[in-house]
């Protein structure tokens, strides 16, 4: 028995070699990469006591060929969704409607996205989607940046940099992709300040603080509570913001426009019902809450959203032509009633 069965395996050159058509298909340098990797599986395997294969020349190119088809593949690839959940965030999150998908083929080409077609001058990408976004919601105005926790930020940033904002201790959720809210919070340049406890928060609570800038209230869409729980109405520390006269940031997360009068989410607080109960600013994911592309939907008073609008993190936060075509799309569908 050869004493280093790993000298009978062949160098990466000669395999190059046998590989021309792998080549020309990728190229010189990712075929070689390919090859390598495929052979440093094989030493491995006989490493650990496996015999060498007699065609090791056939499974090495075929095995360098597999690898080279998944990293060339095109994708995101169409799948079957069988998970029983319809906004699966590994599988796309929401699918789009036909009227979306038919703005995004519209869009794909040259189109008016910052170009005033009435003046002949320069335009706004947000004139497309923020007057939409504010009727929905029943809000004085509205903008929109690439998701949910990018509004998060540039919220704070802009209202609360450097300064406390009360959170309860029962909103200290932790969100998809292991994204905590203290994370995105210390991220913003504000200052978490932790209040209630995580079962029983009351308004007063809201209270505590020297250098408060703004109170925040989140939905904690992910998870509930029972048993002995309590937590504050929006209305309630809406009272106390105004106390303290700052403003109120409720993250809506998910959840809808606005609640239906009867049913099983009649007890959801929607965008528009924030709103009315006393938020200045309104959060929330635009693929969640409308079934739309995603996206991080702003609502509420106009002079705050114009302090957010002027703010130079807003260019690094901006959504593209494509989803601004398919949030366009997907809220005229919901104002005239008909999301599909």
């Amino acid at each position: 028995m050869d004493p280093n069965p790993l000298a009978a395996l062949p160098r990466t050159d000669h395999l190059l070699d046998a590989a021309s058509s792998l080549v020309a298909r990728h190229g010189r340098e990712d075929t070689r990469a390919a090859l390598t990797t495929a052979l440093e599986e094989v030493r491995a395997q006989v490493t650990a006591g496996a015999p060498i294969p007699v065609d090791l020349q056939v499974r090495l190119l075929q095995r360098a060929a597999g690898i080279l088809g998944r990293v060339r593949a095109a994708g995101p690839v169409r799948v079957v969704n069988a998970a029983g959940v319809v906004v699966h965030t590994n599988l796309g999150r929401a699918p789009l409607s036909r009227e979306a998908v038919d703005a995004v083929v519209a869009a794909a080409g040259y189109c008016d996205l910052e170009h005033d077609l009435d003046s002949g001058g320069r335009g706004s990408r947000g004139a497309h989607v923020d007057r939409l976004l504010a009727d929905a919601a029943g809000a004085e105005a509205a903008m929109v940046v690439n998701n949910c926790a990018a509004a998060l930020v540039l919220v704070l940033s802009v209202l609360a940099g450097g300064r406390q904002v009360p959170v309860s201790r029962g909103h200290l959720v932790e969100i998809g992709g292991s994204f905590r809210l203290p994370d995105i919070m210390a991220a913003s340049g504000a200052t978490l300040l932790e209040v209630g406890t995580t079962n029983r928060t009351r308004a007063a609570d809201y209270r505590q603080g020297e250098d408060v800038a703004a109170l925040l209230t989140l939905h904690p869409s992910n998870f509930s509570q029972t048993g002995f729980v309590t937590q504050p109405t929006l209305a309630e520390v809406a009272a106390v913001a105004r106390e303290r006269g700052v403003p109120l940031i409720h993250d809506a997360g998910s959840g809808l426009l606005r609640r239906p009068e009867e049913g099983p989410l009649a007890d959801e607080v929607g965008l528009a019902d924030a709103l009315e109960q006393g938020a200045d600013l309104v959060l929330a994911s635009g693929d969640k809450l409308l079934g739309g592309p995603q996206a991080g939907l702003v609502v509420g008073r106009a002079d705050l959203v114009d302090r957010l609008r002027r703010a130079p993190l807003v260019r690094a936060l901006r959504v593209d032509k494509l989803r601004l075509a398919a949030l366009n799309a997907t809220l005229r569908t919901h104002l005239r009633g008909d999301p599909t």
